[in-house]
């Protein structure tokens, strides 16, 4: 659109038969006498669902390009499992059904840094939500996920002399203690520093 701004969606319609899930149960041992448990054991069994298991979804994503090195980005994505179905299997699906991520990003600049004319640099900026969802594991491990967001942040420069790229970024930049599956640890901030040498670049 108008030489700048890109957009692209999709949507999908799955169908499954024999979709993999898990039933639970418990085996027991009860009193004669009173009738209280008196070794309960609970398990869960891997299964096929009986009936055919429907997925749908879509996803919207555009890009716009402006000032020829700068371009401003986003999607929105929306999945969801079709349970209208009398059969008892948990299809443990776990996909939250909405997010999205914003993010801004520059290439190819040329910036005053104490006097010193820096050029070939590069940043990356990323905002994402991810909406609450409910984890299905194992009986333990089976929860609440509560929605969260993440900002991510990257800066790059390309020494042309060398042909590398040196990259200095974090995942969660502000550190927000999240988690993304029930029982599991929380994540917080990964930051790296990455060197990429191409042998074959000009």
């Amino acid at each position: 659109l108008f030489d700048k701004v890109y957009v692209d969606a999709t949507y999908y319609y799955s169908f499954y038969r024999d979709f993999i899930g898990f039933n639970l149960g418990v085996e027991g041992t009860f009193d004669p006498r009173t009738g209280l448990p008196i070794d309960i054991q609970a398990y869960r069994v891997a299964a096929n669902a009986r009936d055919k298991v429907t997925t749908q979804g879509f996803s919207l994503g555009f890009n716009y390009y402006f000032w020829k090195k700068y371009v401003f980005n986003g999607n929105y994505s929306w999945n969801r499992l079709n349970t209208q179905s009398d059969d008892p299997i948990i299809p443990a699906f776990n996909t939250p059904e909405h997010k999205f991520n914003i993010g801004f990003a520059g290439r190819d600049l040329k910036v005053n840094l104490f006097g010193q004319r820096i050029p070939n640099l590069g940043f990356n900026v990323n905002y994402k939500w991810i909406d609450s969802f409910q984890f299905e594991g194992s009986p333990q491990f089976t929860g609440f996920i509560p929605g969260y967001d993440l900002l991510d942040a990257q800066i790059n420069w390309l020494a042309p002399k060398l042909k590398t790229t040196f990259k200095l970024g974090a995942s969660n930049l502000l550190n927000n203690q999240v988690f993304q599956t029930y029982g599991g640890p929380r994540i917080g901030r990964l930051a790296y520093l990455s060197v990429l040498y191409e042998w074959s670049k000009k």
